[in-house]
């Protein structure tokens, strides 16, 4: 591996222009596709094997007039105080908003308010609803607009109007404190090298592979169907690991740069070392987000691939562009100290020793306080609630929160998040008096408000039932009504020869989180037993990665503990402009169980690996900690900090699933970063000693030797000198 790569870094190094020009066409390539795409859906998650979709999906076949994903809208109107809305002038008002909106091209149908259903019993509240023939991803401009000037109409005419639905949706954009990320990135990698070139080299290669990786996303999105998260995903994950790569190719150049005076060889064995490192900490993550195929959510494994294709474009830069760039400034890169001091400079590194100092005096101590901390951290997990926020997370400032709570306060919580129940009547005599005894049974389980009218379909003999619950649709007692409703129906669906299910963005959403946390454990472990594996290949060690995997399962549970923390419980919730609390996104931990592990294997393969190679290179196993551990710990800290910077930056969008995963991961890398690979590993190695490098002899013979630190080149450095580990 480390020749072969080497050999890559010193072509890359030799043909820089042609590298360039390269990666330029593909940049240019990606654009030109790119432009020509509708780019990203939105659509719901749909998730196969799960009752609510097959009930979704029988009424797209039994209504076929009706369009199953089609965008809808719902315009709240609200009386002045003392009056109602069906007073003459205001309904003269609300008749002449919903007018504004009928005439348009993609309309359907529009529902107005009427007494018994739409209009509170006070009369003070109503509702209109307005269905569209297309998707919320083809809703025009213009039909958004003519949306926003009926309800500025109603608001001009004395009403209060506020409207919410899929058809308001638009594409999600990025936020000053998102760029405000990469901003902190760089100032950190010119703190790091000291070079403007140095530190300009990773922001600009991470650039120009992330937006290869974010163009072709956006470019394939439509047909295959992906939403916007799949290239918010990718953009985020793509800019994080792309810095970081890149800097580890470049902060081992420099240090190799020591050692010899020829530039090309300083490349090459970058290349060949840390590039080893790159290639096995990118595959790492790649399999953990491919792993996400096999949970069973379509959207989620569009999801994961898309991220898993950003992290491969970043592995191929920093195997090859990096190199190339390289060889355009081979001087500049170094540190000023380093130019002017010659090549042979030496590196100290006091902080790192200190640290390592302490560390590796009082093991069992440090070990036994990092995990208390983090396992103290993770607490709040215990009481993880999956679900689907919706409009009741919004900000009070938009329109679909404010119609949101308009309804809740007229109507009840209920009425945010109606019940869909479909019956399929074909086998019974009588349908629609076997729909009518299937109605009655419903309107007496407790929880339910009310049920309206059957809607037949052409033939008579399918029905559609709207059962509005006395809670919220993101209560736990609605998930239990929804139980409730299920376990009763096997008596009727006997007695009247019917089958019914239930559906709804309600249904769906709580039968989208009870599939994901059973899919959860079987992930973790298919993702822990690939990377396990592939550890036990590159650190032919049988306690390194199993560590690895333990120290992953400390951050994982210590980052979903600050996730239930802000986005559950409510703490410090004001900071991130979560203005309600609820459950947790349903995709959102097992997309951070992906993401996490691979992130956390890259600073396991980093900071081991130089470890690994002091012990290659004949260091007993101390000092072979302190070694490797000075050699990587500066750069590890760099990453960690860029990367916490890209994902907080993320935590400020509107977006609540990128907002969540950017809180998650930017936890998560600090947890992982800063107490268990710079604190736990060496102190875990420290306890095990010459055992933690130990592999059975027959084990050894069965596994192939890649070579991650370079034992293989031809170049050999000079033996660094012994250092003291403290004690």
């Amino acid at each position: 591996m480390a020749g072969m790569l080497s050999r890559l870094g010193g072509f890359s190094y030799r043909r820089r222009w042609l590298v360039v020009a390269l990666w330029l066409i593909a940049l240019g390539a990606a654009v030109a596709v790119a432009v020509k795409s509708d780019g990203p859906v939105s659509t719901r998650a749909t998730m196969p094997g799960i009752e609510s979709q097959e009930a979704s999906d029988l009424i797209a076949e039994r209504f076929p007039g009706t369009a199953a994903d089609g965008a809808s809208a719902t315009m709240v109107f609200v009386a002045p105080p003392g009056e109602v809305v069906t007073s003459a002038e205001n309904a003269k008002a609300i008749e002449a908003a919903l007018a504004a909106v009928s005439g348009g091209p993609q309309v359907v149908r529009v529902v107005a308010p009427s007494p018994g259903g739409s209009i509170s019993i006070d009369g003070s509240t109503g509702f209109a609803s307005v269905s569209y023939g297309v998707p919320s991803s083809e809703v025009t401009a213009e039909s958004r607009a003519a949306l926003e000037k009926a309800v500025s109409q109603a608001r001009s005419a004395g009403l209060t109007a506020e409207m919410s639905g899929s058809a308001l949706k638009t594409g999600t954009k990025m936020s000053a404190m998102e760029l405000a990320g990469v901003a902190i990135a760089a100032v950190v990698l010119l703190m790091t090298f000291g070079s403007m070139v140095a530190a300009g080299l990773p922001l600009i290669t991470a650039i120009i592979g992330v937006a290869i990786s974010f163009l072709g996303v956006w470019a394939v999105a439509g047909p295959l169907n992906m939403a916007i998260t799949s290239g918010m995903l990718a953009l985020m994950l793509g800019l994080a690991v792309g810095i970081d790569y890149a800097m580890f190719v470049v902060s081992r150049y420099r240090e190799e740069r020591h050692s010899t005076h020829d530039a090309e060889q300083a490349a090459r064995r970058a290349a060949g070392t840390a590039g080893s490192a790159v290639a096995f900490a990118g595959t790492t993550v790649v399999i953990a987000l491919a792993g996400l195929c096999v949970v069973g959510i379509p959207s989620l494994a569009k999801m994961g691939l898309a991220a898993a294709g950003a992290v491969v474009v970043a592995v191929l830069v920093a195997l090859t562009l990096v190199p190339a760039l390289l060889g355009f400034a081979p001087n500049m890169v170094l540190a000023r100290a380093q130019r002017r001091g010659g090549v042979h400079s030496s590196v100290i590194h006091p902080v790192a020793r200190r640290w390592m100092g302490l560390v590796l005096r009082r093991p069992l101590a440090i070990t036994l306080a990092g995990v208390a901390v983090l396992a103290t951290i993770a607490v709040p997990a215990l009481s993880l609630r999956l679900g689907t926020p919706g409009d009741a997370s919004l900000p009070v400032t938009q329109t679909q929160r404010r119609a949101f709570d308009l309804r809740a306060a007229a109507f009840g919580p209920g009425f945010n998040g109606p019940l869909t129940v479909v019956v399929d009547a074909r086998g019974a005599e009588e349908p629609q008096a076997a729909v009518e005894t299937v109605a009655d049974s419903i309107r007496k389980v407790n929880g339910v408000v009310s049920v309206s009218k059957a809607t037949f379909n052409q033939k008579g003999d399918t029905a559609i039932l709207t059962a509005v619950p006395s809670t919220g649709p993101t209560d736990e007692r609605t998930e239990d009504l929804v139980e409730r409703l299920r376990t009763v129906r096997p008596d009727v669906e006997a007695a009247q020869h019917v089958r019914y299910e239930i559906t709804g963005s309600t249904a769906l959403d709580i039968d989208m989180a009870r599939k994901t946390r059973s899919a959860l454990v079987p992930y973790v472990a298919i993702v822990i037993g690939l990377a396990v594996l592939l550890l036990l290949v590159v650190f032919r060690s049988v306690w390194v990665p199993v560590k690895a995997a333990l120290g992953f399962l400390l951050s994982l549970f210590a980052a979903l503990g600050v996730i239930v923390a802000v986005f559950q419980w409510g703490w410090a919730a004001d900071l991130l402009g979560v203005e309600q609390t609820g459950p947790v996104m349903s995709l959102m931990p097992i997309l951070l169980v992906g993401i996490v592990f691979g992130l956390a294997m890259d600073y396991e393969v980093f900071l081991v690996s130089r470890m690994r190679e002091a012990h290659a290179h004949g260091r007993p196993a101390d000092e072979a900690i302190v070694t490797g551990f000075e050699q990587s710990a500066k750069v590890v800290v760099a990453a960690a900090v860029i990367m916490i910077a890209v994902f907080g930056g993320f935590a400020a969008a509107h977006e609540p699933l990128i907002k969540m995963v950017g809180l998650g991961l930017a936890c998560a890398v600090f947890f992982d970063a800063f107490v268990v690979r710079l604190t736990l590993v060496p102190a875990v190695l420290r306890l095990l000693g010459e055992r933690a490098w130990w592999l059975p002899r027959r084990l050894d013979r069965a596994l192939p030797h890649v070579d991650v630190e370079g034992e293989s080149l031809s170049e050999q450095r000079p033996r660094p000198a012994r250092v003291s580990i403290g004690r």
